[in-house]
């Protein structure tokens, strides 16, 4: 794999919880256990799944899904009301379990991280060590089970982490990085969505061997300046750093639509869904936001983004679906197409405090050692 002589092989873990608030609810009622259910929405409410057990996901259920279709894949599934207080609770224990081990943490949601163990807290040389160890550490102090991914950037750790779910550790070698992109179907690769993947199934790219073929110039052409990220990722390439500081400046949800959405009726229930997710990592984060903002694409690719800010900020999912739909009658135009809608609240409240850490004593016995993926 090619990569700066000057810089040191990094050690980077991803962490996943497994169906985290599907597996917090069945954690604390027995008779949520071993049954489908899903946090979120009900159909009479329009609503949508936030998470699903690994029990619905053996019906296809799967996160953002509209509950209806949930319900029609599995007619006895269990709907149960998000608790973000106690999601946000786990979460916090789950960090604070990082931070013995690691200054560099960069949480992406309430039940992921990446963690840079290059040099860690415990002056640990093995990051697979490390791993098994909050593993353990996570099970022990939630009940809760987590996977996670090991290799030499933030790319290929985030895909090793969900290769051995639930409950799973998948490392990816230096020396082993390389031949696993080129093996990987285009539809595993972080940062490529099911639009774009079925774009590249159209040119012959399907697996990361094909990628690499195409050149950087020619990727940009054809997908935009995210081309030069499918350049780099096809070689195995990822420099960006975890970043413990990253400021969020919004909190939005977009989705691609293929076939495009052509009825009105059709671009509200989009937007409802994309609503409830919104609202849903507004719980999350506890941050409300001022100023609303909708994008349309439409079919021929032109993009409109349109913003209303007020001086409350909208917290409450029916709000922000509210006001998205405001927007989207009072721009949208009739005669197109829509291939993309998004909504993002911006302008946000402050953050709440940050959580103070402490750093615990750790055994470090390794459970067991597991093979490379």
């Amino acid at each position: 794999m090619e990569r700066s002589e000057t810089l040191p092989l990094r050690k980077i873990i991803h962490v996943d919880m497994d169906a985290f608030y599907a597996s917090v609810e069945q954690r604390d009622v027995p008779a949520y256990r071993g049954q489908p259910i899903v946090v979120g929405g009900t159909p009479e409410q329009r609503g949508a799944v936030a998470a699903a057990s690994y029990e619905a996901r053996k019906f296809g259920i799967r996160s953002a899904m509209p509950a209806r279709v949930a319900r029609q894949r599995c007619p006895h599934l269990i709907f149960v009301k998000p608790r973000f207080d106690v999601y946000r609770e786990v979460s916090q224990r789950v960090r604070a379990i990082f931070a013995r081990y690691t200054e560099l943490i960069e949480p992406l949601s309430l039940d992921e991280a990446y963690l840079d163990v290059t040099h860690n807290l415990i002056e640990e040389p093995s990051a697979i060590a490390i791993a098994q160890a909050i593993r353990h550490d996570i099970y022990q102090e939630t009940q809760l089970t987590a996977s996670a991914g090991v290799s030499i950037n933030k790319f290929l750790a985030k895909i090793a982490s969900d290769i051995n779910k639930p409950d799973g550790l998948c490392v990816i070698r230096p020396d082993q990085a390389a031949a696993f992109v080129e093996t990987l179907p285009i539809d595993k690769f972080h940062g490529i969505g099911r639009v774009t993947a079925a774009k590249m199934h159209q040119l012959g790219i399907h697996t990361g061997a094909d990628l690499k073929q195409w050149s950087e110039t020619d990727l940009v052409s054809k997908f935009g300046k995210v081309g030069r990220f499918y350049f780099r990722v096809a070689r195995g390439q990822d420099d960006r750093p975890v970043n413990p500081n990253r400021i969020r400046k919004s909190i939005g949800a977009e989705k691609s639509f293929s076939p495009d959405l052509e009825t009105r009726s059709q671009m509200v229930a989009a937007l409802s869904q994309l609503a409830e997710r919104v609202g849903q990592r507004v719980q999350e984060q506890q941050r409300g936001g001022h100023t609303l903002t909708l994008k349309v694409k439409y079919s021929d690719y032109r993009q409109v983004t349109r913003s209303h800010s007020q001086a409350q900020p909208l917290r409450a999912t029916g709000d922000i679906q509210q006001l998205g739909a405001t927007l989207l009658h009072q721009h949208l135009d009739p005669q197109a197409k829509v291939r993309l809608l998004g909504l993002a609240l911006s302008n946000l409240e402050p953050r709440p405090s940050e959580i103070q850490y402490v750093q615990l004593a750790l055994d470090l016995t390794p459970s067991q050692r597991p093979n490379s993926c």
